[in-house]
């Protein structure tokens, strides 16, 4: 698991910070949820929030102000623990003189953003989420065709790679070669290249390529969305293929299926022209074109015609 702290979220978003020094930055965050702390300030304290960012929008400032001076300073003494990593208040509301005057003296982080709540809670979650998913590696290239991620996989020396740089070649988008790094983010499954192997192809015989230099930056992508997946086999004469494939696979991580075909390669064929048709099927598919399947029909339509 990554680890992610205030100072992070503070990069990325950029929210104005009004309370807290640069060491302040580094407390962790444990945990992608947001916590809007209304049992808090009922006086509930679950074990939980300690390691959430804690969110004040217009709803807990209007029962803040109901509470008395006594209870803000026993509510606020918690809610800047010093587990707790930091304090949002959404739509620039003023903080609390009482909530600031106590994270002062605790040198606690608290910032504020002009953005409604329910947009900072969607943001961050998405954002934290992407630290704390489970990761995975995976054999095989993934690349962007036609704007859809294609993880390609088969066995070592098929020639993964080079049907990879044929398809740079041809103006689609190199993400990882060789070990692909995947993460599931809600119903999704998305992946990238390892560190060490960004922008870098392997072709036995020539070595280790920077995609980005030799094709221009736009040939690679940090990160993408796996879409489908394109497996692929060595032909054999002794083995039968449907070749209506009618038969729908799928390759499941992580709990998410995502649609699979097997492509068996042979001496002639333009592996990287039958993947862009696949991959082309693939988005037909989805929009309700499916011609494996009217072929399909008509073949039993006739049947029954020559029978009458």
């Amino acid at each position: 698991m990554k680890k992610v702290t205030v100072r992070d979220v503070w990069n990325y978003f950029g929210y104005r910070q009004i309370n807290g020094d640069d060491t302040s930055l580094n407390r962790e965050i444990c945990d992608a949820n947001v916590n809007r702390p209304g049992l808090e300030l009922a006086g509930y304290f679950p074990e939980q929030i300690y390691s959430r960012i804690i969110m004040l929008g217009e709803t807990e400032m209007k029962f803040i102000h109901k509470m008395s001076e006594e209870r803000q300073r026993e509510v606020f003494d918690h809610l800047t623990d010093e587990k707790l990593p930091m304090i949002l208040i959404s739509r620039d509301l003023p903080c609390p003189g009482i909530l600031l005057e106590i994270a002062r003296t605790k040198n606690f982080p608290i910032f504020t953003s002009y953005a409604p709540t329910s947009s900072l809670i969607m943001e961050i979650v998405a954002y934290l989420e992407e630290f704390f998913a489970p990761v995975d590696s995976v054999h095989g290239v993934l690349l962007q065709v036609y704007g859809r991620g294609v993880l390609i996989t088969g066995e070592s020396g098929i020639g993964k790679s080079e049907i990879a740089l044929e398809l740079v070649k041809k103006g689609h988008v190199l993400v990882a070669d060789d070990r692909v790094e995947v993460f599931r983010i809600h119903n999704h499954i998305h992946g990238e290249a390892a560190f060490i192997l960004k922008n870098l192809l392997e072709l036995r015989g020539v070595g280790v390529i920077d995609v980005a230099m030799m094709f221009g930056s736009g040939a690679t992508a940090e990160k993408t969305r796996i879409d489908y997946v394109i497996h692929l086999v060595r032909w054999d004469k002794n083995a039968e293929y449907d070749r209506l494939n009618l038969k729908e696979e799928v390759f499941t991580i992580f709990g998410v299926n995502i649609p699979k075909i097997t492509i068996p390669l042979s001496e002639g064929r333009s592996a990287a022209v039958i993947i862009e048709a696949a991959v082309n099927n693939f988005i037909l598919k989805a929009k309700g074109y499916d011609f494996s399947k009217i072929l399909d029909e008509r073949v039993v339509e006739l049947i029954n015609m020559n029978k009458e």
